[in-house]
């Protein structure tokens, strides 16, 4: 994405894609505090949303950097970061 990206710009992308592989989940649930799992994604789902987040961000992180993430709160910092 190139520049400064604030959390909310990555939520937003994260509860995109989310819904993309979820269709059937309620947005509202789609919060920081919240893990994937806890949301009903499996482990393919988990990576099919963080690849498709990276993707849209146009950023490359490291697989082992995705181990600390436990909730999307995390993974939003974490995208963040690399933004």
């Amino acid at each position: 994405m190139g520049g400064a990206v604030d959390e909310s710009a990555v939520l937003e992308a994260v509860r995109r894609n989310v819904l993309a592989v979820v269709p059937d989940l309620d947005p509202e649930l789609i919060t920081p505090d919240r893990s994937l799992a806890d949301l009903g994604c499996n482990s393919i789902d988990r990576a099919d949303v963080a690849a498709m987040t990276v993707d849209d961000l146009g950023i490359t992180v490291p697989v082992a950097e995705f181990g600390g993430v436990a909730d999307i709160g995390d993974l939003v910092r974490l995208l963040v970061r690399h933004c």
